[in-house]
C-alpha cells in the first residue's frame, strides 16, 4: 500500500519539530531561516514541491533528520532528490556542491533562496566582523559557481 505524500503543511510541521531548539549563527530559532527559505521560493514561483524542499533542505545536513528517515519519507522522489542535491557532504569540495545542484532540476531555486536568506544585510549585520566578512565571501563565491548574480 503507497503512502500519501506528505502534504507542505505537514511537511513544516515536521521541519519545524525536527530542528527545535536549533537556533542560526546569529542566535536566532532555527525555523525563522527555514520560513524565510520556503518563502523565498514560493516567491520565486517555485512549486511546492520546492517549498517542500526548502523546508527541509537542511534537515540531513544538521542532522535533524537521518538519510534513512528522507529514504523512507511519504514524499515524491523528486522532493527528496532536491533535499539531497542541496545537502553539503562533509569534507565535500563546494564546487562538487554547486556542480550538484545545478544537476539536480529544481534545486538551485532552493539554493538561490537559501543564499539571499543567509546573504540578508539585516540577518549579517547580527554577527561578529570576521564571520561575517568569511559568510559573505563564502556566499558570494558560492553564488558565482551557480550563475547567480544577485544576493
Amino acid at each position: 500500500m503507497t503512502q500519501q505524500p506528505l502534504t507542505l503543511i505537514e511537511v513544516e510541521a515536521l521541519a519545524r519539530a525536527a530542528h527545535e531548539g536549533q537556533s542560526d549563527k546569529a542566535g536566532r530559532p532555527y525555523a525563522e531561516h527555514l520560513a524565510a527559505v520556503a518563502e523565498g521560493v514560493r516567491l520565486r514561483g517555485g512549486s511546492p514541491e520546492q517549498q517542500a524542499a526548502a523546508w527541509l533542505h537542511d534537515a540531513i545536513e544538521d542532522e535533524a533528520l537521518s538519510l534513512t528517515w528522507l529514504d523512507g519519507a511519504a514524499l515524491p522522489q523528486h522532493v527528496k532528490e532536491m533535499v539531497l542535491a542541496v545537502t553539503k557532504r562533509p569534507g565535500e569540495p563546494v564546487e562538487r556542491y554547486a556542480a550538484r545542484v545545478l544537476a539536480t532540476p529544481g534545486a538551485l531555486l532552493i539554493k538561490e533562496s537559501d543564499l539571499a536568506h543567509n546573504s540578508d544585510p539585516v540577518r549579517l549585520s547580527l554577527l561578529d566582523d570576521p564571520t561575517r566578512e568569511r559568510l559573505s565571501a563564502k556566499y558570494a563565491y558560492v553564488r558565482s559557481l551557480l550563475g547567480l548574480t544577485q544576493p
